[in-house]
């Protein structure tokens, strides 16, 4: 048998529509019903459901009054605050498009997305790295804070396949894409809801990330509102060992992270007991068995796993329905087309092909912003080439096999070697330079640039460079000398032996 499954197809996006209303629709039923609770150690601020749609639509009031207009880019640069998302789905309400970033980019970093973008207006934190001036309004959080306030937008219905916002993902060639997505893509969300977290409107969902990550916004919190449930999201400056008790104060019924946090919570000693716990989320980066049967241990729950990418968002993954047998990633959720390729074509069962997802999943990207050649080399027929390997087992179960290409995890994090190494290559003294990211215990993986010189180089010289221009999550975490970097016969640089170089 060949490897295609096709679950689909899903129930078709209602016309016309709108993703803040949607995630929103909810709202007018549940007003006082805690929709957000930033948990804190000492003290905790919730938000009702009534508070969270006052802000977004006063928030859409607002930046149509400044002079927005719909298809307009907000380009959000804020911190680690419900004013993250509020600005978001306030943009997306009246039509603006917004660009979630992460707040740890460096300004060298946010400089090159302004010169793609070309936003309209640009959303400042306080302490977020952010350009001072240029062909773009600048938009404060006292301004953001005020607009909460104001008359409620009207919801711009509309076409479910036009744009909705971009978000970043590194890309291949090393230079970061614009990916667009469409308002019907949280109408896909649902697919996940049902296939992944069996999310219920009593649930209480903790997310460990902080609000400007788009594993956070999409899981953490789009999700949760979406169903009536309640978000629980920790205060910046929570650190993981921490959350275990925050999980067990708020009476969290569903937590979802990244496998690094996963690791520091366990690592941190004894769990308390989370009577009201059904499960754990895993998603970012492959959980490896180790991690997965200690948690089984330290908590007696579950931990469901999903893989995606910032194209498609999740549709693999396992459940309390369809768990994961041997190691596998999960199945392809109800209403996902999915296929194993070699040469475009579907391998057999058991053999190992590259993940696809078909062009017609309601979930898919519109394309790369300003890159409809890139778009265009990520499509191979009617698949979409996710650029992971896996096999599909015969009870219908993928594995995952590794990348098809040099990209690298970082703490669920995608990072072009490319990019890393663009960002070091002047560094005086420097031969040559090759990036990947390497094991150095059991599921745990850095970034390690391996390089060339006359003699061996300042740390610190190399890791300012890194500060300078890429963001935490990007900059290696080891450097070494090296007498020669490895090369095929073809002279292609062999990163894979670099990972034996440690």
């Amino acid at each position: 048998m060949l490897s295609i499954v096709d679950n689909g197809p899903f129930a078709p996006c209602p016309q016309p529509f709108n993703m803040a209303a949607h995630v929103l629709g909810r709202a007018s039923a549940l007003p006082d019903k805690a929709a957000l609770v930033v948990m804190g150690m000492n003290a905790s601020t919730r938000w009702s459901y009534a508070d969270i749609e006052a802000a977004v639509r006063g928030t859409g009031t607002g930046l149509l009054n400044m002079g927005l207009k719909a298809g307009d880019i907000l380009l959000l640069r804020l911190g680690n605050t419900p004013e993250f998302p509020i600005a978001y789905l306030g943009a997306i309400a009246v039509g603006i498009v917004p660009v979630p970033t992460s707040s740890q980019l460096t300004l060298s970093e946010v400089e090159k997305m302004v010169d793609t973008l070309s936003p309209r207006a640009i959303a400042c934190g306080t302490g977020v790295a952010t350009p001072e001036a240029g062909n773009f309004m600048s938009i404060g959080e006292a301004d953001l804070a005020a607009m909460h306030k104001l008359s409620p937008c009207e919801y711009a219905m509309g076409d479910p396949d036009r744009m909705a916002y971009i978000v970043y993902t590194s890309g291949t060639s090393g230079k970061p894409r614009a990916v667009i997505h469409a308002h019907r893509a949280i109408w896909a969300r649902q697919m996940m809801i049902n296939g992944w977290y069996e999310l219920k409107e009593s649930d209480r969902l903790c997310h460990a990330g902080a609000f400007n990550w788009t594993y956070t916004l999409g899981t953490g919190l789009m999700d949760p509102w979406t169903m009536g449930a309640t978000a629980l999201i920790p205060e910046n400056g929570v650190v993981p060992e921490q959350i275990p008790l925050l999980l067990q104060q708020h009476e969290a019924t569903v937590f979802a992270a990244a496998p690094g946090i996963y690791r520091k919570m366990l690592k941190s000693g004894d769990m308390p007991d989370l009577p009201r716990l059904r499960h754990g989320l895993s998603a970012g980066e492959k959980l490896g068995t180790a991690l997965l049967e200690q948690w089984q241990r330290a908590t007696g729950k579950e931990l469901f796993e999903a893989y995606g990418m910032s194209e498609c968002s999740t549709f693999i993954s396992s459940s309390p329905a369809r768990p994961a047998k041997a190691g596998a990633l999960g199945s392809a959720q109800s209403g996902r087309k999915i296929a194993l390729l070699s040469n475009g074509q579907p391998v057999p069962h058991g053999e190992t092909g590259q993940i696809a997802v078909h062009k017609s999943d309601p979930g898919l990207m519109l394309g790369y912003f300003g890159a409809p050649e890139e778009t265009t080399a990520r499509f191979e027929g009617e698949w979409f080439l996710t650029g992971d390997l896996g096999f599909l087992s015969e009870e219908g179960q993928i594995h995952y096999q590794g990348r098809n290409d040099d990209m690298m995890n970082a703490g669920g994090y995608r990072v072009s070697p490319l990019e890393v190494e663009g960002a070091l290559h002047s560094v005086e003294g420097l031969t040559a330079l090759a990036v990947t990211d390497v094991e150095i215990k059991e599921d745990v993986r850095i970034i390690a640039a391996f390089y060339t010189a006359e003699h061996d180089i300042d740390e610190a010289a190399l890791q300012a460079q890194a500060e300078a221009n890429l963001a935490s999550y990007k900059r290696p975490k080891l450097y070494k000398r090296i007498e020669a970097l490895p090369h095929g016969p073809n002279n292609k640089l062999r990163r894979s032996a670099l990972k034996m170089m440690i």
